[in-house]
């Protein structure tokens, strides 16, 4: 009987990151929003006034694919076009006071999101574990807080 190797750190990493994001899709669907729209309404929040071609660099994404989730979220009133008072061709994006009430309630889930995945872990464990992974992404350049499953998108 073959001994079966034992599974490797990029492959636990690969396995629970799709475990995640599966069930972070989940949860964030429950409040009619999709991860891209919540990554994305996140982003427009804490740089409100960027252009959407400002954004779609930052995220990594196609500049057409964010005019698609934009438009989808202003749709719903969560954010909102305005003139760029400096360059009257492009538009600031900011949140509105409806998408900050659902950043709160998309803040919620993200914690209790944790609280499960990380349930095997004490305090103490998931703070060395959330250092160890983001000096992991930072040494492989990856953008804080920025999923890179943009790109794909």
């Amino acid at each position: 009987m073959a001994t079966i190797p034992r599974a490797g750190s990029a492959f636990l990493l690969a396995q629970l990151g799709a475990h995640a994001a599966a069930r972070f899709a989940e949860r964030v669907a429950e409040l009619d929003l999709t991860a891209p729209q919540t990554g994305l309404l996140r982003a427009v929040a804490t740089g409100p006034g960027r252009s959407q071609q400002e954004l779609a660099g930052y995220l990594g994404m196609p500049p057409s694919r964010l005019v698609a989730l934009v438009d989808g979220l202003a749709a719903r009133g969560l954010v909102e076009r305005r003139r760029n008072p400096d360059d009257r061709r492009l538009y600031a994006l900011h949140p509105t006071a409806e998408g900050e009430r659902m950043l709160g309630r998309v803040a919620e889930v993200a914690r209790a999101h944790d609280d499960e995945l990380l349930a095997a872990l004490d305090p103490a464990e998931r703070e060395t574990l959330r250092e160890l992974l983001a000096r992991i992404a930072g040494h492989q350049g990856l953008t804080p807080g920025v999923h890179p499953g943009y790109g794909r998108t």
